[in-house]
């Protein structure tokens, strides 16, 4: 950072227009526009690119050393003026402005500071000043961020809303599906252990995972995801086993999708940090960005489908006969750039898979509509998932009061007790939203399903219909993860297993989802044909292990691999006899192929199916973990 500071008699600007960057800037209004004062110290700064290294230890040194000037000249006022011609090492607009902001908070939180005013940043401005003469009146100075007491603010390229979510305040409550309202604190949990558990990791207030949860081993095991050392942490190298399971969830979304009627697209996955809209967006959202660039800009991926939704409603032409309308994406590639102690497999990532549905509505009462039949979607969700889950509702205080029945009706339809947050004031761009938790093994809570009510983004991005009287209006908008991200529905599935394996009990996919769904083991060599004959015509993922060990080994090796029905083929079976199948966690079935067969869609019912995409015999495939 550079910095000119001139002790000034008289001091005054007057913006005169908007620079090419002006839509990285804050909001001005008409009073930011202009300003004057008497005796003045004047801090002309250029922000340039070394500073987006070290933020924090930037401002602390700029506010250190200017106060100590200012404590020898004793100004009246304080001036934070940018000024880009004191560098030709500019840091992005961007994070100057940001900067700048983290410098007026640092100030605003000094002792002794002479009464503050800045200028706004992305402006052209005319200025007068009048400098006194004495050997001190005129200054310059480098600051590199080395010699701060400490670092001021939060990281520079979060969002606000990321800083302002560690402190905000709120009442939480316990809210039964009678109705009745308890503080947290004083809430029994006995008879709600998944959400004592979900509060107490709330009230904890750390994210870090200390030691590696089980189903990190379990994801590595069963060959399905791992980490990637040659890419960023928190990036995954999905093998056959596990896109397997990760494509079969996807088409299950998307289906539940298609049947509610929502329209799919597809965005892009990189946007203009400028663009007037979304600049202004990022910091009411609660993700940290990566950051590229391609020639001379600078673009962030999306953490969420939200932006090219946006773009493409504010094009879009529609009446209230339309509505609602709901659109949607699967995003294969959602980017946040999570801090790294939180990262823990596939619980926290900054690359994922989420499926992200966009709902316009015309008013509060079509909104709570489709609420609710998405919160009945996300229920089905978590009951095809197979894991335990608590329910937690966040909610603006007036929103509350006014749709106190509405919010209540909801917990009736989870007949559990629900983790009820209540904020006094809106800081985020909703005003009500659930999820679904799971938690781990580690006592860590992590949201699947969510839906929100957004009161502020399609007044941002100028998103309107025509009423009955051709008037343009302004609807409300839902956000609706109806599974939130799949990676982590893979983790919920692994983290629960491992829980009921400590219990002593057997683990397993759901039936729709395991890899394999029926084995067939080979009494001998001369049974392998018809196995293979077997698992070519059977309607679900069959698999042979034709390995040259023992029966006593394969049937081991397919129950660690948590096959769900293992067939064993001898002379019997091939001559047509009923098949002997060993059925996981049940009793082993006897019968006929038929009869197994109907067996297996009664529990497929409803779900997708996909072919095995690994190779039919066993003795084929790679080692890929191991």
């Amino acid at each position: 950072m550079r910095i000119l500071m001139i002790h000034a008699e008289e001091f005054s600007f007057e913006v005169t227009e908007e620079t090419t960057v002006a839509a990285a800037a804050r909001e001005v209004g008409e009073e930011d526009r202009s300003g004057s004062s008497g005796d003045s110290l004047v801090c002309f700064l250029s922000i340039e690119k070394g500073d987006e290294d070290s933020p924090g230890g930037v401002v602390a040194e700029a506010r250190e050393k200017i106060l100590q000037h200012a404590a020898r000249l004793k100004p009246e006022s304080l001036w934070l003026y940018p000024y880009a011609h004191l560098s030709s090492d500019l840091a992005s607009p961007r994070m100057a402005q940001k900067i700048l902001d983290l410098m007026w908070e640092a100030f605003a939180e000094a002792e002794g500071t002479p009464v503050m005013h800045r200028s706004p940043f992305g402006y052209y401005k005319a200025f007068d000043i009048r400098a006194k003469g004495h050997p001190l009146s005129e200054q310059a100075l480098t600051i590199t961020g080395s010699g701060g007491k400490g670092a001021a603010g939060a990281d520079a390229a979060e969002s606000k809303a990321v800083a302002a979510e560690e402190g905000l305040r709120s009442r939480v409550v316990i809210l039964t599906p009678d109705g009745e309202e308890t503080p947290a604190e004083d809430f029994n949990f006995r008879s709600a252990p998944l959400e004592g558990r979900l509060h107490a990791y709330e009230t904890a207030g750390s994210r870090v995972s200390e030691d590696e949860p089980p189903h990190v081993k379990l994801m590595r095991t069963h060959e399905l995801v791992d980490y990637e050392p040659g890419s960023d942490a928190g990036n995954f190298r999905w093998y056959p086993k596990g896109h397997l399971v990760k494509k079969l969830m996807e088409d299950h979304v998307n289906d539940m999708m298609n049947d509610y009627g929502a329209m799919r697209v597809e965005t892009p996955i990189m946007y203009d940090y400028l663009h007037p809209n979304l600049a202004k967006y990022l910091d009411r959202f609660p993700a940290r960005q990566y950051v590229l660039k391609s020639e001379k800009k600078e673009y962030f991926l999306r953490f969420a489908a939200c932006f090219g939704q946006y773009l493409m409603k504010h094009d879009m032409r529609m009446s209230y006969r339309q509505l609602p309308v709901r659109i949607y994406e699967l995003t294969h590639f959602s980017f946040r750039r999570e801090q790294s102690g939180e990262l823990a497999g596939l619980r926290r990532l900054r690359t994922f898979t989420m499926p992200d549905m966009h709902t316009l509505c015309r008013d509060e009462a079509q909104a709570r509509e489709e609420f609710s039949r998405q919160f009945d979607l996300s229920r089905k969700w978590m009951e095809d998932l197979g894991v335990p889950y608590a329910m937690a509702i966040r909610v603006v205080r007036s929103f509350y009061d006014e749709n106190r029945e509405f919010i209540q009706g909801l917990v009736k339809k989870m007949d559990r007790p629900v983790l009820l947050e209540i904020w006094e004031e809106r800081f985020f761009y909703f005003v009500l939203k659930f999820e679904f938790n799971v938690l781990d093994n580690h006592n860590k809570a992590s949201a699947l399903s969510t839906v929100q009510i957004d009161v502020e983004n399609c007044d941002r991005f100028g998103i309107e219909f025509a009423d009955e009287e051709g008037e343009r209006c302004t609807p409300l908008m839902l956000h609706a993860s109806i599974s939130g991200s799949i990676d982590r529905n893979v983790y919920a599935i692994l983290e629960h297993q491992a829980a009921l394996m400590k219990k002593g009990q057997k683990a397993s996919f759901p039936f729709w989802l395991a890899p394999t769904q029926i084995r067939f083991l080979p009494v001998s060599d001369e049974h392998i044909p018809y196995c293979e004959e077997l698992a070519d015509e059977w309607p679900f993922r069959a698999d042979v292990d034709d390995r040259d060990m023992s029966l006593g080994r394969k049937i081991r090796a397919a129950e660690k691999e948590w096959v769900p029905f293992i067939a064993v083929i001898g002379d019997r079976e091939k001559g047509g006899g009923d098949l002997q199948v060993r059925v996981r966690g049940a009793e082993e079935f006897h019968g006929s192929r038929d009869e197994l067969i109907a067996r297996m869609e009664a529990l497929a019912e409803g779900k997708p199916f996909a072919q095995r995409n690994h190779p039919l015999l066993l003795s084929h495939r790679p080692i890929f973990v191991g």
